[in-house]
């Protein structure tokens, strides 16, 4: 079953602008561990609508996982966590993975999805209304996972983001409900690379860099 959104803005002088994409509940995609996830068009981007689950590369070879807070800040290869090391947050948001388990040849998106690029990223944001606009869309509406008060939370884009916190370069985790965090494929530099962000307080979205060594979500998109 198919279900079409149309999202319009208005002024005092009309409607200029016009959002629209389709959930179909039929849609999904299977990574290399089993886990399915549903997924949502939105502009001409198809999205994973949930946060990645996997603990191997799409060929097979396992991503070490790092409990160790001092190991993980050793890390120079693909790595990930369960927030807090507690498996129960990975069931809800996903796990939590350094740079490196994005950026190793190995993909760690199923066959047919990558990582999304910065550019990716802002054509998500530019389809949702801008900078200031596109989070609250973004963003699980309530509060069962997202701490109060979740400003603008309403998901009208599908995207179903979760605040899954992070995990801090020297290995400490940063707690659940207030903040989601999203790698992209882009370096800043070579200690550092390109995230989005999501928080409870405002419907804006960020687009910072972190250390590379630092543990955040993915979410897969569909390749062209």
């Amino acid at each position: 079953m198919n279900f079409y959104f149309r999202i319009c803005a208005f002024t005092i002088f009309g409607m200029f602008s016009e959002i629209a994409f389709t959930q179909t509940n039929s849609n999904s995609v299977t990574d290399i561990d089993g886990n399915i996830y549903p997924t949502v068009l939105i502009g001409t981007q198809t999205w994973m609508a949930e946060n990645l689950r996997a603990i191997h590369y799409s060929n097979g070879d396992p991503v070490e996982m790092v409990k160790d807070g001092d190991q993980w800040s050793e890390m120079t290869t693909g790595a990930y966590c369960n927030n807090d090391n507690k498996k129960k947050n990975a069931g809800i948001y996903g796990r939590l993975y350094n740079f490196y388990a994005v950026s190793d040849s190995r993909k760690i998106c199923p066959a047919g999805w990558h990582v999304p690029n910065a550019a990716d990223w802002k054509r998500l944001e530019t389809t949702l209304g801008g900078t200031g606009a596109a989070g609250g869309k973004m963003k699980q509406a309530g509060t069962r996972y997202w701490a109060e008060p979740n400003t603008r939370a309403d998901n009208s884009s599908g995207f179903n983001g979760l605040p899954g916190g992070a995990r801090n370069t020297d290995g400490s985790f940063e707690a659940v409900e207030e903040k989601g965090h999203w790698w992209t494929a882009t370096e800043f530099s070579a200690t550092s690379a390109w995230h989005r962000s999501l928080y409870n307080n405002t419907a804006f979205i960020d687009n910072i860099y972190g250390y590379k060594t630092d543990g955040y979500s993915i979410r897969c998109i569909k390749d062209k």
